[in-house]
C-alpha cells in the first residue's frame, strides 16, 4: 500500500498491518463477487459486502483504541464479521449462488486474514502477559512543536 509520509501518525499504524491489509483485499473481492449477483439476490449480496466490510474496520478501530483489551475485543468481533462472511459464502457455494472458482478465491482470502487475526490475538495476549502494552501517546520526544 503506498502511504503518503504527511498521512502517518501513530493511530494510522493499523494500516501498516499485513492482516487489515489481507482483510481490504478480502472486501474488495466481495464487491467484485456480490455486485455481479442477480437482482434478486441483491439484499444477499448487500449482507456478503456488508461482513466483509465490517472486518477491516474493527481491526482498524480497535487499534485505534488505548488498551490491550479493547483492541481484543474488536479483533474478536472482526473474527466474527469474518465468521459471518464465510458462513454466507459457504451457504451462497452450496445454494448454487457463487460458482466454484468465486467460492475458492473468497474463501482463501478469509481463510488468510482469519489466520493472520488469530496470530494477532495471540501476540496481543502475550504482550499483555509480560506487561509490554503502552496504554498512552506520550511522545518521546519533545512536545513543544505540537503546542
Amino acid at each position: 500500500m503506498d502511504m503518503e509520509v504527511s498521512n502517518r501518525n501513530k493511530n494510522r499504524g493499523y494500516q501498516q498491518l499485513r492482516v487489515w491489509q489481507d482483510a481490504i483485499d478480502f472486501y474488495v473481492a466481495c464487491c467484485r463477487v456480490f455486485k455481479a449477483f442477480p437482482y434478486d439476490l441483491r439484499r444477499v449480496a448487500s449482507q456478503g459486502i456488508a461482513s466483509a466490510d465490517s472486518v477491516h474496520r474493527n481491526i482498524a478501530e480497535g487499534y485505534c483504541r488505548r488498551s490491550v483489551r479493547e483492541y481484543m475485543q474488536f479483533l474478536n468481533y472482526a473474527l466474527s464479521s469474518l465468521g459471518e462472511s464465510v458462513s454466507g459464502i459457504i451457504a451462497y457455494h452450496q445454494a448454487g449462488q457463487l460458482r466454484q472458482n468465486d467460492f475458492d478465491t473468497l474463501n482463501a482470502l478469509a481463510f488468510k486474514v482469519e489466520n493472520g487475526l488469530l496470530k494477532l490475538v495471540e501476540s496481543l495476549e502475550r504482550k499483555e502477559m509480560a506487561g509490554d502494552w503502552i496504554d498512552h501517546l506520550v511522545l518521546k520526544e519533545s512536545n513543544v512543536a505540537y503546542v
